[in-house]
């Protein structure tokens, strides 16, 4: 994919990301249904001065999982330790973790789908009883020994909800899913970003931009920079609609936040399997791409937009893409793929 349309988290993302994080849920654009609910459910917890209930929060990556976690951990006041599912990779790593929490302590596992099962096992006695069961010695003379800890909330976010096991789900006790952004929410992260950025900009040139950020914050936030890199060369670093036309374009960004692979994976299904359907293994093996990739990051999008189905019988592309391209869905030979 063209690095600059990934939502997949970069090195490059982290200090621009940190600087751009919301402070408060005010400031925090759009998903207005899950801020509300979290809100009541923090005041709640406030209230009684109780530990927040486990949360699980999902949806395609670049939403804004991490970013909730951290506003749930201030306007609780409590510290939060955040960690990734691969990162812990024996259960003395995690229970050292739990152990060293303190009472309405936050700890965030990123990517908690990829945790090994044996570390798993150990949350299910540490979220629903405070307590830790841990194997003393081996063999005959091993014995058990249970470690209560002091409650804590879990947060736990994923790109992949249907990987995590049913047992580990149903200890959640607020669950969220985090959809995809519209373009006017974007257009107001946008201007937000750019403000912090000191990056002048007018309402077309977000428009712009918002139109081809894929609904997804981050991939928004980073044409943002790379349309603020043209306008410095070439527009005296004022971000104005043809500005931003120029520099997407350039980019190979199409109106829809397309790129080359989005373009490739349908114009291969259009060319060489008559608009489908074929199954994803099929696509993977035709454009070289990974299956898991195609179907966590490239798939969901050209999905929302409508440009592609899943059948029973595989990836069929849509009426919608075949007049997005300019061709005609009946003709036995499509064409080379140009826009519209």
């Amino acid at each position: 994919m063209t690095d600059v349309l990934s939502p997949i988290r970069t090195k490059e993302d982290i200090e621009f990301e940190d600087s751009l994080r919301p402070r408060n849920f005010d400031e925090f654009i759009g998903q207005e249904t899950i801020k509300t609910t979290l809100k009541i459910f923090i005041e709640a917890a406030r209230k009684r001065d109780e530990h927040l209930d486990h949360v699980l929060l999902y949806g395609p990556p670049g939403l804004g999982k991490t970013s909730l976690a951290l506003l749930i951990a201030k306007e609780l006041g409590v510290g939060i330790k955040p960690t990734s599912g691969p990162v812990i990779e024996r259960t003395g790593d995690l229970s050292a973790i739990l152990s060293n929490m303190q009472h309405k302590e936050i700890l965030f596992i990123d990517e908690i789908h990829r945790l090994h099962p044996a570390v798993e096992e150990i949350l299910y006695s540490a979220m629903e009883d405070f307590r830790l069961d841990i194997v003393i010695g081996q063999g005959p003379s091993a014995r058990s020994h249970k470690l209560q800890l002091k409650k804590f909330t879990l947060i736990g976010a994923t790109t992949r909800a249907g990987r995590i096991t049913a047992p580990l789900r149903g200890r959640f006790g607020i669950i969220h899913r985090l959809d995809y952004y519209d373009d006017g929410n974007l257009e107001q992260i946008i201007k937000r970003s750019a403000s912090i950025l000191k990056v002048s900009i007018n309402d077309k040139g977000a428009q712009h931009i918002a139109s081809r950020g894929r609904g997804t914050p981050r991939v928004a936030n980073r044409l943002l920079r790379r349309v603020r890199d043209y306008a410095d060369v070439i527009a005296d670093g004022k971000i104005t609609s043809n500005e931003a036309i120029r520099a997407l374009d350039m980019m190979e960004v199409d109106s829809l936040g397309l790129d080359d692979v989005d373009r490739k994976i349908l114009m291969t299904i259009i060319e060489n399997f008559r608009g489908g359907p074929v199954g994803i293994s099929t696509i993977s093996a035709a454009i070289d791409e990974e299956k898991d990739t195609i179907e966590s990051i490239y798939e969901p999008f050209l999905m929302r937009i409508g440009f592609l189905e899943r059948t029973l019988r595989g990836r069929q592309v849509t009426q919608k893409a075949y007049e997005h391209f300019g061709l005609n869905p009946h003709s036995p030979h499509q064409g080379k793929l140009f826009k519209k």
